[in-house]
C-alpha cells in the first residue's frame, strides 16, 4: 500500500496520541521534566546576556530534539502493546541521529518561520508537509535533506488531515500552557515564578507535540501498519477505531 492510498483518521489519531500520553506518562513526563529543567536553569543563568544567548538557544534545541527522538522511539516500541525498552535505551537509540535531527529542525524552523512572516499560509503549508521529518530520521535514518522529501511523500494525499491534527494539538497545547503558566505565575512571583511556570508548562505539553509527529508517521508509513493500521485505511473502506 502506497502513502497516497493511506488515509489518516483525525479523530482516531488524536485518540491514540492522548491514549499513549496517558499510558506512558510515567516515562514521558519525568524525561521531559529533566530535560527542560536543564534548559530552564541554563536560560536563568544566561538571562540578560545577548552574547551568551546562542548558548541558551543551543541547549533548548538539543533538549527538544533529543526528547522528540526519544518519543518517536517510544511510540515505535509500544506499538505491540507493551514497552520493552528502558528510558536509557530510548535515549541511547536517539543519540546517533541527534545531529541530523538538530539540522533538520533548524532548517524547518527557519523555513516555517519565514513562511509565517510572509503570508502565514506558506508557513502552515510547510508545517504540514514537514510534520514527520523527525520520525523519518529516527526510524528510517534518513539524511537531513532526504527527510524533508520523505515527509512530503508520506503526507501527500493527507494534507488536510495532518493539518487538522496539528491544529487541534496546537490549540490544546496553547490552552494548557497558558493555564499552567498563569497558575505558576500566581503561585510564585518574579523571575523564579516564571521559570517554574515555564518548566511545568513545558513538561506537560512537550509530549503532546512529539507524540503527534510520531503517531502521524506510523499511521502513514507503508509497512508500519501493526496495531495502528485502523488509523490509515484505504479510501472507501470504513475506518475502525477502538
Amino acid at each position: 500500500m502506497t502513502p497516497m492510498e493511506r488515509k489518516l483518521d483525525i479523530g482516531g489519531t488524536l485518540t491514540r496520541i492522548f491514549q499513549t500520553y496517558g499510558d506512558q506518562a510515567g516515562v514521558l513526563l519525568p524525561v521531559a521534566f529533566c530535560l527542560y529543567l536543564i534548559v530552564a536553569v541554563v536560560n536563568a543563568l544566561l538571562v540578560g546576556s545577548l552574547v551568551l544567548f546562542p548558548l541558551g538557544f543551543a541547549v533548548s534545541v538539543v533538549a527538544a530534539t533529543l526528547y522528540q527522538g526519544m518519543v518517536v522511539g517510544l511510540v515505535k516500541d509500544v506499538r505491540d502493546g507493551r514497552r520493552d525498552s528502558s528510558v536509557g535505551d530510548l535515549i541511547d537509540a536517539t543519540w546517533p541521529v541527534v545531529l541530523p535531527l538538530i539540522g533538520a529542525g533548524l532548517l524547518a524552523g527557519i523555513g516555517i518561520g519565514i513562511g509565517m512572516i510572509l503570508l502565514v499560509i506558506p508557513g502552515l503549508f510547510l508545517l504540514t508537509i514537514w510534520a514527520v521529518i523527525a520520525p523519518a530520521i529516527v526510524v528510517e535514518h534518513r539524511g537531513v535533506i532526504e527527510a524533508f522529501g520523505r515527509s512530503r511523500e508520506l503526507v501527500r494525499g493527507n494534507g488536510w488531515q495532518v493539518f487538522g491534527v496539528l491544529f487541534v494539538i496546537f490549540v490544546i497545547v496553547a490552552a494548557v500552557g497558558a493555564v499552567l503558566a498563569a497558575i505558576g505565575a500566581a503561585i510564585a512571583d518574579g523571575v523564579g515564578g516564571r521559570i517554574v511556570a515555564n518548566l511545568i508548562a513545558s513538561t506537560v505539553t512537550a509530549p503532546i507535540g512529539a507524540l503527534a509527529a510520531a503517531t502521524i508517521y506510523f499511521a502513514l508509513a507503508p509497512g508500519d501498519g501493526g496495531p495502528e493500521a485502523p488509523l490509515a485505511a484505504p479510501p472507501d473502506q470504513p475506518v475502525v477505531t477502538g
